[in-house]
């Protein structure tokens, strides 16, 4: 399918961006709904499966909204208000979603599967009104589980990706970004102008739309492009972002705790090169040969001074490395 965007010079003026958190949910949640998770994903989705296994009915809900292809429920993906939406406000949005909106989308997924809806679904059927804010629940937990704890990884690579585009702009003009999004993504500057998408699974029309576009760059829309369309919001593009390869290398510190050492202690400096992953106390006591009393009190320190994050995974909590410590471990990476 070769779908076409004509963009006016009203809609180009109101073209802006926005780092998503609910984008990167659904499309999380399509990574791990696929029979094979795509290479740059894998070492992600192998730590955070064993702790959705263990969650129960939330994220087998969630699971059954977001089927490995197809229609992705636009109720899930609301117009991102600024920039940089928090999760909460998100939610806020989905949870007001009109009743009619959140029966189209089931309809939809019940159509494609060509059977009724998952039993899981048909609650929020019956009485969306009732259902949303257990849905909103749901994806607090997924979120907490799967994506908060390597979130200051992702946010710093979308971030960068927006800086990116953001300097094309200015030295090119927004008709070079709108190009170079993705290899299925044209703009086509004669008569009026008009952004083309060459992807049969991919349909975006003006219509009745609000002016302009929201860009949303997403490290699990890779290696698609994907869109929303719901007038009178304006369209939504969730494209790729860049560096996407690299995101979950194994980001070693050689020499860094050496050199941390002398300011925050060799203990704690130890931790934080362990938290390349996320991990509980208990296993970074073991891995550092340090009391669990003691990792506790080091790791508390470390959260305190905006180096680490916890984040609770059923009964353990998760310590994650924040962007700032990426940074001091290993300065010279972008």
């Amino acid at each position: 399918m070769r779908t076409e965007l004509a963009l006016s010079a009203d809609d180009l003026a109101r073209t802006r961006f926005a780092v998503s958190p609910m984008w990167e949910v659904v499309t999380s949640l399509r990574v791990l709904a696929q029979p094979v998770v795509p290479a740059p994903h894998r070492h992600w989705a192998a730590q955070v499966r064993p702790r959705l296994a263990a969650a129960g009915p939330a994220v087998r809900r969630l699971a059954a909204m977001v089927p490995p292809t197809g229609h992705l429920p636009d109720f899930l993906n609301p117009v991102p208000a600024t920039t940089t939406p928090a999760l909460a406000d998100e939610l806020a949005a989905i949870t007001a979603t009109s009743p009619e909106l959140v029966r189209a989308d089931l309809a939809v997924l019940a159509a494609e599967r060509g059977g009724p809806l998952p039993a899981a679904l048909e609650p929020l059927h019956r009485d969306p009104a009732a259902r949303l804010p257990r849905i909103a629940a749901d994806i607090e937990a997924y979120w907490e589980l799967a994506l908060a704890p390597y979130w200051a990884r992702i946010r710093a690579l979308l971030d960068a990706d927006v800086l990116h585009r953001a300097r094309q702009a200015v030295g090119h003009g927004t008709a070079r970004v709108l190009d170079d999004l993705h290899e299925t993504v044209r703009w086509d500057g004669r008569g009026s102008g008009a952004l083309r998408l060459e992807q049969r699974h991919c349909a975006v029309e003006r219509l009745d739309a609000a002016a302009g576009l929201v860009l949303v760059p997403s490290v699990f829309a890779w290696p698609r492009v994907l869109t929303r369309a719901l007038p009178p919001d304006p369209p939504q593009l969730a494209y790729p972002a860049r560096g996407i390869a690299t995101l979950w290398e194994p980001r070693p510190a050689a020499g860094a705790p050496d050199t941390l050492a002398a300011v925050l202690g060799r203990s704690r400096a130890r931790l934080l090169a362990e938290l390349d992953a996320p991990a509980s106390t208990t296993d970074l006591a073991r891995r550092t040969g340090l009391s669990a009393a003691g990792a506790s009190q080091h790791l508390t320190a470390l959260r305190a001074a905006g180096l680490t994050s916890a984040h609770r995974a059923g009964h353990a909590v998760l310590h994650a490395r924040t962007a700032l410590a990426d940074a001091l471990l290993d300065p010279a990476r972008p």
